[in-house]
């Protein structure tokens, strides 16, 4: 047997997001942020979200909590789980968001601007393909979640198992437990982008076998603890092979 359920949980919004939100909204070429993407903080509406997340798991029946957590070693993603109040955390880096190589802090316009021949390559591979020089593809990231996931159900038999971490790595468990195509989960990613704090929960009552989609991106917690909606959608533009 394994994990029975997953409660798959985004950071909340990071300094990052606003940063390149704007940076998207205005043309520019880079995301004015400043620091390593693995020390980007909390904004203040993800602190708010953090703490309305928390007081929602509080208010769960005991039966319906999870028993541990795993988590990414992202600072927005450590302070998410330690805003929740859930004990126990792991840190596992192998749930640390996708690397983008030489294309980080670049938006789509300075991509284009400044790697024209890997603006081309990207939009021919699409997402799951796609290795940015120095960086990973979707099928990357795969990889490295098969073996955490093989680990989660080793260490936490007949237990619910929270997993705080980033958007692609939540579309990519997706991906991995329901056993979809890559046509079928880069579909998703074209229609939905993962909301900050928001849940998404795989259900495995017997512990083996297929995973079930309980909910996906829900984000009632957040509205009714009085926390802001957040949604940072990346760039869509470039999911589908083309």
């Amino acid at each position: 047997m394994g994990a029975i359920e997953l409660v798959l949980i985004r950071h909340g919004e990071s300094a990052g997001n606003v940063a390149a939100t704007a940076a998207h909204r205005s043309g520019a070429e880079v995301i004015d942020i400043g620091l390593r993407d693995a020390d980007v903080p909390l904004s203040d509406a993800g602190v708010q979200q953090g703490e309305a997340l928390g007081r929602w798991l509080a208010g769960l029946p005991e039966h319906e909590r999870p028993e541990a957590v795993w988590c990414s070693p992202y600072l927005r993603a450590r302070q998410t789980a330690e805003l929740t109040g859930l004990q126990d955390m792991r840190l596992d880096e192998r749930l640390r968001d996708r690397e983008l190589g030489i294309l980080d802090l670049l938006t789509s316009a300075g991509v284009d601007a400044r790697f024209p021949d890997e603006a081309q390559r990207r939009n021919w591979l699409g997402k799951f393909s796609y290795r940015p020089p120095g960086g990973e593809s979707w099928a990357d990231v795969a990889l490295r979640l098969r073996s955490v996931l093989r680990d989660i159900d080793d260490e936490n038999d007949g237990k619910r198992v929270a997993v705080v971490c980033h958007d692609a790595v939540i579309m990519l468990i997706r991906y991995i437990c329901e056993q979809l195509s890559e046509a079928e989960l880069l579909d998703i990613a074209s229609s939905t982008s993962v909301r900050n704090a928001s849940i998404t929960r795989l259900m495995r009552p017997e512990g083996k076998g297929r995973w079930v989609l309980e909910s996906f991106n829900a984000v009632d917690h957040l509205e009714s603890g009085g926390a802001p909606v957040t949604e940072h959608a990346g760039d869509d533009n470039h999911v589908h092979p083309r």
